[in-house]
């Protein structure tokens, strides 16, 4: 059957599904799923059709079958609790429609069942923090309801649409203006995002939604200064509220005053509704300024207010040094292994477990919980890598060395900048821990800054329109190509002490070296190059805070890895000497070489403390922070052999199976 056919019979389901014929709905649903077994929309129709005919087992299968294609699709979520409420098991149904509404706050009919079954459990704070949101959605707009529906199914073309839609004829709306701020969040057009939300704040200042998203925009743009700031003003509306009081905590965490925060977290650990979320951001703190065996006990104390909880076992795990006991092991695995725990969950769960089946030299079953949970979170995720290689190939054909030659001495002159580029987990912590070592320099962070210049460049465009950058790079005027070298020094400051260099270690910055090197042509840029195994296999088994898509697939890891392989030899030859790559490998194994090495590359003098960077007292926010803080070993070099019979797909991505990896 053809791909318009099957639209056709979805759309008849859904037809038949509107109009209450639920047996024509069911069959033709069926009918249609003989062909694309895994379709999320015909799954969920099957499940609401069987539900209304009282099918309840048929319908409880249907969905744990669309759960396993569309993990974090809430009205799945929402169609258990329908099931569970009419078998009067209260306590499930309030379980599902609770996860309903944190996949899809847009649902009105959970959070009215969730509003009913709280108020009858006695449960009265829960209760009435339900009907606010009954109250707030029913008095939106239909339009507007859309939109957030939309917007949390991933739907974001659609809700963009209609939400345009309706400024259109409502400019001033202030739900409407919060929703397209919230679909700039999404599609990471923060300036879009922040500008939105500050027009929210200046028609109605005591909008607290959007204060919040603010904050959130505010944080994703790193300016954690303003963001202080607005956590403040938050917390001033009701300080005594625990939920208050933890945003202000991880703001004042955000600009380095964790013992303020750690203090602020003491104080509500006895009231606040979600504990496990409170101790977690506490381990997450402790973990930052290297207070180690404190952070492990928050973490426990996480996963023992909520056993599914299953960020609390990965960050366990992520600490790449804790051991976890046969007890928690075996807690881990029932957990992993329990109906009703969320996909997060799941996900986090199943990166643990692949950690500790590793650690215990269990490949087998290590690699079994890696794959799951690259699976279950590449199927959230909606990588294209395609799209990637079509962006690769864009920088290749813009940035030739006949451009850098008509465009030199434009930009802006700073050399502050010291840029650390290549792929994750490829020892990028490493060498910002060695320079931040040096008293002439600035460790700070994953900047987002040259990627926001990147997205602002390419412009606003509609579907299938092309996108502006890196084209517009060719005939851009010499005095925005100054501006643009002179903001991103300004914008990067707040994270800078007094140092007269400062490091970006913003990895996927090697994608942008073209645009970095024309308004910025004396910074330096630094290839942190890693063993082609040892990183795909180290980022396949990493579970990133955000970003990353293309390292949740073998194929994708090994295809992404080639195209940066490839890009980078384009910038050594267009950028001749402009670019030291520096393998992780040359690191560990002549140490003292390799920093005399950058220290040469980046004009600074050599210092003995660059050679003892773990003893370097500063805060590290990465996956490797408890890793650069020991002396340096080779621990880390062969993981991947143990798991080398698993692993055909990234070695054919990467050219390797018919010789050794090292040719590469």
């Amino acid at each position: 059957m053809n791909q318009n056919s099957n639209a056709d019979l979805t759309d008849k389901a859904r037809a038949f599904a509107q109009a209450g014929n639920f047996a024509a709905a069911e069959k033709m649903a069926r009918e249609a799923l003989e062909d694309t077994p895994t379709d999320g929309d015909l799954l969920y129709i099957l499940a609401v059709s069987q539900r209304y005919q009282n099918k309840l087992d048929d319908a409880q299968a249907s969905l744990t079958e669309l759960k396993s294609v569309w993990p974090e699709y809430g009205r799945t979520y929402q169609e258990e609790g329908h099931i569970f409420r009419a078998r009067n098991e209260a306590e499930k149904a309030i379980a599902a429609y609770a996860d309903a509404v944190q996949f899809n706050p847009g649902l009105l009919a959970s959070w009215k069942a969730l509003a009913a079954l709280r108020a009858a459990s006695d449960n009265r704070a829960a209760a009435e923090h339900a009907r606010l949101h009954v109250e707030r959605l029913t008095a939106l707009p239909k339009d507007l309801l859309s939109v957030t529906s939309f917007l949390a199914e991933g739907k974001l073309y659609k809700a963009e649409q209609l939400c345009r839609q309706f400024l259109q004829h409502n400019p001033h709306h202030i739900e409407a203006m919060r929703l397209l701020a919230q679909i700039g969040l999404k599609l990471n057009v923060l300036d879009d995002a922040e500008f939105l939300l500050e027009s929210c704040l200046e028609f109605q200042p005591d909008y607290l939604l959007a204060r919040i998203d603010y904050l959130e925009v505010l944080n994703r743009r790193q300016k954690y200064d303003q963001a202080l700031q607005q956590a403040e003003q938050i917390r001033k509306t009701n300080p005594s509220n625990p939920t208050m009081i933890l945003m202000h905590a991880n703001a004042l965490m955000s600009v380095g005053r964790y013992e303020e925060a750690l203090r602020l977290f003491d104080d509500i650990a006895d009231r606040t509704d979600n504990p496990e979320q409170l101790h977690m951001a506490r381990g997450h703190a402790l973990k930052t300024v290297g207070r180690h065996d404190e952070a492990i006990s928050a973490y426990r104390a996480a996963y023992q207010e909520q056993p599914a909880f299953g960020d609390a076992y990965w960050s366990l795990a992520n600490l790449k040094t804790y051991t976890f006991d046969e007890s928690e092991l075996a807690q881990m695995v029932d957990q992993e292994r329990a109906n009703g725990v969320s996909a997060q969950d799941r996900i986090h769960l199943c990166f643990a477990l692949g950690k500790a089946y590793e650690d215990r030299g269990d490949p087998e079953t290590s690699f079994k919980y890696y794959a799951r949970g690259n699976d279950t979170k590449s199927r959230i995720l909606s990588y294209d890598a395609g799209q990637m290689d079509e962006a690769f190939e864009a920088q290749k054909t813009t940035f030739t060395r006949a451009l850098f030659e008509r465009r030199a001495g434009l930009g802006h002159m700073a050399a502050d900048p010291i840029f650390i580029v290549g792929m994750p987990r490829a020892g990028s912590t490493l060498l910002e821990q060695i320079l931040a070592s040096h008293s002439r320099v600035d460790g700070t962070l994953e900047l987002p800054n040259i990627l926001a210049t990147a997205h602002r460049l390419g412009g606003r465009r509609l579907r299938g329109e092309d996108n502006r950058y890196p084209g517009i790079m060719t005939d851009l005027p010499a005095d925005q190509l100054k501006a643009l070298g002179e903001a991103y020094i300004n914008d990067t400051r707040i994270h800078r002490q007094n140092a007269p260099f400062f490091i970006d270690k913003m990895p996927n910055n090697f994608r942008h070296i073209g645009l970095i090197k024309m308004i910025l042509p004396n910074a330096r840029i630094i290839d942190a190059r890693r063993d082609p195994m040892a990183c795909c296999f180290s980022g396949f088994k990493q579970l990133f805070a955000e970003g990353q898509e293309f390292s949740y697939g073998q194929s994708d890891i090994g295809r992404y890895y080639s195209g940066y392989v490839a890009l980078m030899d384009h910038w050594e030859t267009v950028l001749p000497g402009e670019i030291l790559r520096v393998d992780y490998e040359h690191v560990v194994a002549d140490l003292e070489t390799q920093v005399r090495r950058i220290l040469e590359f980046c004009q600074l003098d050599f210092e003995q403390d660059c050679l003892h960077f773990h003893r370097t007292d500063r805060a590290i926010r990465t996956a490797s922070s408890e890793q650069v803080r020991q002396p340096i070993n080779t621990g880390g070099m062969q993981q991947w052999r143990p798991f080398d019979s698993y692993l055909a797909p990234m070695k054919t991505a990467l050219g390797l199976n018919s010789r050794d990896n090292k040719d590469v």
